[in-house]
């Protein structure tokens, strides 16, 4: 059995062809639909963010709203780039989030992915130290923000405070207990997943890898799995990890699924490049006939090693297009590949 859950990038355009055409549609909607999909028995919403974009941005609004709304399904983000975060803040944020949601927060983290703007971490007041780059400054954010998450005391109080201080050094409030691990890196290369296993994160991987062999995405994502878990057991960590990947799974059973991805399917992963550096592999498609796509999900490798699945959303086709695409997957799909 695998925990399956929705991932959405929160597109809104002010175009008639879509359902999502303002950020207060996005961020409605984005509530709505992990609404729904708590109803469904969906195990997760998740949600992207990314900065100067017609995209979710602020994740903690959001993931409050969402959390305050829901009871049971996990609530979280794949990913938020920590070039652009203040640790301090972002623990006081995550504590509040996590605590409406009555610790269901489930904290994807990452050093990002290339923007709509140049260097904008720049813009947010943070600029990598000297021999530092911004992937550097964004692992430097992370780690910080796992240690204050740890919740033990750092700041000297004022002798004479307006309000009464526990006795000893003060951490951040609110902290939520336990939020600590549940932290996710997004992972891109072998590398940084290595590196999150010994730091104790949970891993995500997307539906894009760094191309490190040239082989198809979902066997580079295995390999990358299972160096993460030889890692985490290096460490000596005491609990289990979890690990995620990400697809585009579409299951065609009426006109209208026929009539949006019968044909845009990719049968095979495309190769690119994120940065005039980096090349990528960027993984395929999946868009058939429910039996058709039992077939083919079960030769993904990755899939396999993971625990939780995110299925990305088109979420400007609107909240019941995409309960519709939630649903079928979970009805069927999901019982003949043993996800439940």
């Amino acid at each position: 059995m695998k925990k399956l859950g929705f991932l959405s990038f929160g597109h809104w355009t002010p175009s008639p062809q879509s359902q999502t055409r303002s950020a207060s549609d996005a961020l409605l909607q984005s509530i709505d639909l992990a609404v729904a999909a708590e109803e469904l028995g969906l195990d997760g919403a998740y949600f992207r963010v990314h900065h100067f974009a017609r995209q979710l941005a602020s994740p903690f609004p959001l993931l409050a709203a969402a959390g305050a709304k829901t009871k049971r399904i996990e609530i979280g983000t794949a990913v938020i780039d920590m070039r652009y975060e203040n640790p301090c803040y972002m623990v006081e944020d995550a504590g509040a989030a996590d605590l409406i949601a009555g610790g269901r927060l489930q904290l994807g983290i990452s050093r990002g992915s290339p923007e709509q703007v140049i260097e904008g971490w720049r813009y947010f007041g943070y600029q990598p130290a000297e021999g530092q780059d911004d992937a550097d400054m964004g692992r430097q954010h992370t780690e910080v923000f796992l240690d204050l998450l740890r919740g033990e005391g750092f700041a000297q109080p004022n002798p004479r405070p307006m309000f009464p201080n526990p006795p000893g050094l003060l951490r951040l409030e609110p902290l939520s207990e336990g939020l600590r691990n549940r932290v996710w890196w997004g992972s891109s290369s072998n590398a940084t997943a290595v590196w999150a296993a010994k730091l104790g994160m949970n891993l995500q991987s997307s539906t894009l890898k760094t191309d490190e062999t040239g082989e198809p995405l979902h066997v580079q994502q295995a390999a990358q799995i299972r160096a993460y878990k030889a890692a985490w057991k290096e460490a000596g960590h005491k609990r289990e990890p979890r690990v995620s990947v990400s697809r585009s799974i579409f299951a065609l059973v009426n006109d209208l699924d026929r009539a949006y991805f019968g044909r845009a399917g990719q049968d095979e992963d495309q190769v690119g490049f994120i940065d005039e550096k980096t090349r990528a592999v960027f993984g395929r498609s999946y868009a058939a006939e429910p039996d058709v796509l039992v077939e083919q999900l079960k030769k993904d490798e990755a899939i396999a090693e993971a625990d939780t699945l995110l299925l990305t959303v088109p979420n400007q086709l609107g909240v019941d297009y995409n309960a519709h695409v939630i649903e079928s997957i979970l009805t069927h799909v999901a019982p003949g590949l043993g996800w439940r």
